[in-house]
């Protein structure tokens, strides 16, 4: 009896849980999410492509499966970290030429990593304050086009960089990496499992069509680096995915330190990419028809020491839960990206997730990181695991590179999180209510 009375309060929700799915009218909603192929920078399907097409690409597929007329659209952010302007004129571009009118305003944002989770929370607060009923939250990066040294200034404060944590904001990515894993003791094995399951998941998901439903195919431009010959192809998939064993990734040599554990097996790949979410009031979307996908919950960003910056989504993850009134066994599944195995790994446990349920598709080891992309990515791939799984409730995360972090937490109908801000998502009816 006591087994059977366990049983069925196990299957329960929480009270915090329960109070997530309750609808209202004020509620910010989620009515489309796409993304582009992700492709390798310098090497992939889109390395030819620009920005501004790779934007145009998801903001009209965006509208289209948002079922929404352009001009009711309150306000355009785009999150982009590279390109010199902030990407500004190339976004506005896009947008006018994805046939989003003039008279929508449109701002670039930079919050590194989590340019485009921020965007969709910049829209999604905006609805919450009542100031637009309708948005786009996107991102976006071509690598390709302008990942290097250049994107940063030519010379720093002397007086500044006499800070020891100012100065140490300048630390290679990877060299942080190599310090989250040898002050958190996650090992070159630890490192290597969780990239290993992160190629597997990705390469069986894209075996299944998993990736489908979220992903625009793109009519390019491609240059043939053999022949340079310029031919027009179609990218419907993501290219850097590949199978990859536990044996050949424990073959790689260390990238940033000689008695290092980070490589390029283990950490995220340069990608080319862009995403974009519409989000609206319910009772807006409701009023006006429109495909209702999931519930925007929580956000939480939280800094962390510059010189282990992986490890934000450890500290993200807690604030947003406690946002949302929630704890960790009450959300069904995790979007945390994969800037580096060692502080996704970290992360994981300190939190105490279970790593079966985290990334479930893969993640950006697998398939690639386009800076200001993934926040927007992600919210995408992980709306798609929600209908595909029937799970209700995600977060999504990500570390920063200024040392920062942000989480999500939406349900499907839905709520999300991102390192340093928190997001969960529950299943929508389906009425679309």
């Amino acid at each position: 009896m006591s087994n059977a009375i366990q049983s069925i309060t196990s299957a329960l929700p929480s009270l915090g849980k329960a109070r997530l799915l309750i609808n209202s009218a004020d509620d910010v909603v989620i009515v489309a999410a796409v993304r582009s192929p992700l492709t390798r920078a310098k090497k992939g399907g889109l390395k030819d492509t620009l920005q501004d097409d790779l934007l145009k690409a998801v903001f009209q597929e965006v509208v289209k499966r948002g079922k929404v007329d352009p001009s009711l659209i309150g306000d355009v952010v785009v999150g982009n970290v590279l390109p010199p302007g902030g990407g500004a004129t190339v976004s506005r571009m896009a947008q006018l030429a994805a046939g989003i009118p003039h008279s929508v305003p449109l701002v670039t944002l930079n919050r590194q990593c989590s340019s485009g989770l921020q965007a969709v929370n910049n829209i999604a607060n905006a609805i919450k304050a009542g100031d637009i009923d309708i948005g786009i939250g996107a991102g976006v990066e071509s690598m390709t086009s302008n990942y290097g040294g250049g994107v940063m200034p030519a010379a720093f404060s002397d007086d500044v960089l006499s800070n020891k944590e100012a100065a140490d904001c300048l630390i290679p990515m990877g060299i942080t990496s190599e310090n989250v894993a040898k002050q958190y003791g996650i090992s070159r094995d630890e490192q290597d499992d969780f990239a290993a399951a992160s190629y597997a998941k990705a390469v069986a998901a894209q075996k299944a069509g998993l990736f489908k439903d979220e992903t625009v195919p793109m009519k390019v431009k491609w240059i043939d680096p053999k022949t340079e010959e310029t031919k027009e192809i179609i990218v419907d998939s993501d290219d850097g995915i590949r199978p990859t064993s536990r044996e050949q990734l424990g073959k790689l040599r260390p990238a940033f330190a000689k008695d290092g554990s980070t490589h390029a097996g283990n950490a995220s790949q340069v990608t080319d990419g862009a995403a974009a979410v519409l989000l609206a009031r319910r009772s807006t979307a409701q009023k006006l028809g429109l495909p209702i996908l999931g519930k925007y919950v929580a956000f939480a960003a939280v800094g962390v020491p510059p010189n282990v910056m992986g490890i934000g989504p450890a500290f993200a993850i807690p604030a947003v839960l406690a946002k949302a009134g929630i704890t960790k066994d009450d959300v069904d599944f995790w979007e945390i990206n994969e800037a580096f195995a060692s502080q996704a790994v970290m992360s994981i446990k300190t939190v105490g997730i279970p790593f079966e349920n985290v990334n479930l598709n893969g993640g950006a080891i697998a398939f690639g990181h386009p800076l200001g992309a993934t926040g927007a990515r992600q919210i995408a791939t992980a709306l798609s695991i929600a209908k595909q799984t029937g799970k209700k409730v995600f977060v999504t995360s990500m570390c920063i590179g200024t040392v920062q972090h942000t989480e999500y937490e939406p349900t499907l109908d839905v709520s999300w999180s991102n390192v340093g801000l928190g997001v969960r998502i529950a299943l929508a009816p389906p009425s679309g209510g």
